[in-house]
């Protein structure tokens, strides 16, 4: 090839790189020549002309851009600390390169998330299931079996695992049809008034629950089903982590804003402060004893938080250690 055509390709090469949205650069000899925008973004613009080994400061990304014949590598914290990139150098006839530079942090940040999620899923299904074998084979002992007293204890436990399995596999499937249409935005007319006084309803013969209303009604786009589980869920934790025989506040209010806020108050021991952030992570629980006795599958908030999302509403958690915990949430009103 003429060096003419070579320098017409680089050129025309350069001309090409400047409108790619991909962070991309042009190395001549061990030096940056040229930088797209985007790559100028990312790594500031004064590596053009900058030695390629100081431009990109990581042996491997380095070692695969001088490589006679290219290749790639994945550094990690290019841009910002949990960051992860791979860098892709092609050699060009004449021995210049073009390194491209594709952010992969989304996709490795949800293949962890997935292999995290799937391994918290087993755990929390495998501890109630050995629990349940152990003792299914005790019983299964003539002198363990026959012991009237110790028969009915073992089987009143082999049935509370089962039922925390049963639990936790319901809130698995129900956050998978969740996600599942997460991006489809609900169209129904729900009244979260009347829902509010639905769900209080069906609380109010086992607990004590409070209910506050501003407005007759407030009428939003929404999913019933789905905003029934979320104060389902809010009243239940409420339950279950506030103070025994306690009240459980419930409010509904529409505001001049547009919106209309939902708060669920407990008036338990609250949540440390360092716990809040997590909350509603899958399986997180800032008290792990005490959510699996009083049954929780450590799944509730993030189905809530979830279903929130879908409505295009905002969800919260407020607490306070000796002052209760507040869940809140916040959805736009129908526009008539």
């Amino acid at each position: 090839m003429k060096i003419e055509d070579t320098r017409l390709m680089v050129i025309e090469g350069v001309d090409l790189l400047e409108h790619l949205q991909t962070p991309a650069v042009m190395v001549a000899r061990g030096q940056v020549r040229f930088a797209n925008s985007a790559a100028k973004d990312l790594l500031g613009a004064h590596i053009v002309g900058q030695d390629v080994r100081i431009a990109i400061r990581d042996p491997k990304a380095v070692a695969a851009i001088l490589s006679e014949t290219g290749g790639t590598a994945r550094i990690s914290g290019l841009s910002t600390g949990g960051s992860v990139w791979e860098v892709d150098c092609k050699v060009l006839p004449g021995g210049d390169r073009i390194v491209s530079l594709y952010d992969l942090s989304e996709r490795v940040s949800v293949a962890k998330s997935h292999a995290d999620f799937v391994a918290n899923a087993s755990h929390e299904l495998r501890t109630p299931l050995a629990n349940v074998i152990g003792y299914v084979e005790t019983l299964m002992n003539p002198k363990a079996g026959g012991n009237e007293e110790l028969r009915e204890r073992f089987l009143g436990t082999i049935r509370h695992e089962a039922q925390r399995m049963q639990a936790l596999i319901s809130d698995l499937m129900s956050l998978s049809r969740i996600e599942a249409v997460k991006h489809e935005v609900p169209s129904d007319s729900v009244d979260m008034v009347q829902l509010a006084q639905e769900v209080a309803g069906e609380f109010r013969s086992s607990a004590t629950i409070e209910l506050v209303v501003n407005a007759e009604h407030a009428v939003i786009a929404g999913d019933k089903g789905q905003l029934l589980q979320v104060l389902r869920n809010l009243i239940d934790n409420a339950l279950k982590y506030g103070k025994a025989d306690g009240t459980v506040h419930l409010s509904v209010e529409v505001a001049r804003t547009g919106w209309v806020l939902v708060m669920v108050r407990d008036e338990g021991e609250g949540i440390a402060p360092e716990h809040l952030p997590r909350v509603t992570e899958r399986f997180y629980r800032a008290d792990n004893s005490r959510s699996r006795a009083a049954g929780g599958t450590g799944l509730g908030l993030s189905i809530v938080k979830h279903i929130v999302e879908r409505h295009r509403g905002r969800f919260d958690i407020d607490s306070r250690p000796g002052a209760g915990t507040t869940a809140s949430l916040m959805l736009p009103l129908r526009e008539n």
